[in-house]
């Protein structure tokens, strides 16, 4: 079971890889659809006539794309009327989906040993910095491997 999530992992970093570079794109103020129609010359009428709708339906879809409320079907078709593609994807913000997963655990596996390292000095029983550097990173291991639900609390 475990090499199969590691592998699922893998499989998803390497669909999602093409679009790495992403998170450099600024999307435009105005949205894409505005930007690439007046880029290409192409007035609110013309975009309108091949989606079969008026200018002011033109107008409300662009506005729409530009406050994040328009919907993909109308962007995939907004596309083909364009002679363009619609790409969409889910990205990390920073690396891959495995560092994701590895930072995440860390977190947590920083979180639990903190906390039992604290009730433990409270006891008197405290361990020393290295010693809890080693216990967050075998503890963040075992974590990841197991793909704990509670990384997503």
């Amino acid at each position: 079971m475990r090499n199969k999530r590691k592998l699922l992992i893998e499989q998803l970093d390497q669909k999602l890889q093409p679009f790495s570079e992403t998170r450099k794109v600024l999307v435009p103020e105005r949205g894409w659809i505005n930007t690439i129609r007046t880029t290409l010359n192409m007035t609110m009428a013309q975009l309108g006539s091949k989606l079969n709708i008026t200018r002011q339906g033109v107008k409300g879809i662009e506005a729409s794309e530009a406050s994040g409320t328009i919907t993909l079907n109308s962007l995939k078709d907004i596309a083909k009327a364009m002679d363009l593609k619609l790409v969409y994807a889910l990205v990390p913000k920073n690396g891959t989906v495995n560092d994701l997963i590895q930072i995440k655990a860390e977190n947590l596996a920083k979180k639990i040993v903190l906390r039992t390292n604290q009730n433990m000095k409270l006891e008197n029983q405290g361990i020393g910095d290295e010693k809890i550097a080693k216990t967050i990173k075998d503890l963040a291991d075992e974590i990841k491997r197991e793909m704990r639900k509670s990384l997503w609390d």
